[in-house]
């Protein structure tokens, strides 16, 4: 028979066993916020001005992560110090390294999410 103190040491030594079996298994990565921020002269956010059904707006974002442009097209956009993958309505996805500016006079992107790396 099998006294009551060992049965509580290998229950705790298989429930340690699999508490360790489990951490090693998931993944651990950094969660990642992209944030709307209020647009500050000086700062190095990305800035994207754009239009959408007669109206303009011009936003600024922060911290990495990906979020929802929701279709609007872009007319200009200045990664700062970030850089940037924007997804349009044709399914493309288009890298702008950070330090950049460019502008889309002729032919704007109608951008449905945007992913700061």
């Amino acid at each position: 028979m099998i006294s009551k103190s060992k049965k509580n040491v290998r229950s705790v030594a298989v429930a340690l066993a699999a508490a360790t079996a489990f951490t090693a298994t998931i993944p651990i990565s950094p969660a990642f916020a992209i944030d709307h921020v209020q647009c500050v002269g000086g700062e190095n956010f990305l800035k994207i001005w754009s239009h959408l059904n007669g109206r303009d707006s011009v936003d600024c974002y922060a911290n990495r992560g990906r979020t929802d442009f929701g279709g609007w097209w872009v007319d200009r956009i200045s990664t700062g110090n970030n850089d940037l993958i924007y997804y349009d309505a044709n399914g493309d996805s288009v890298k702008i390294e950070r330090w950049h500016e460019i502008s889309f006079p002729n032919r704007p992107p109608k951008v449905t999410s945007i992913e700061i790396l």
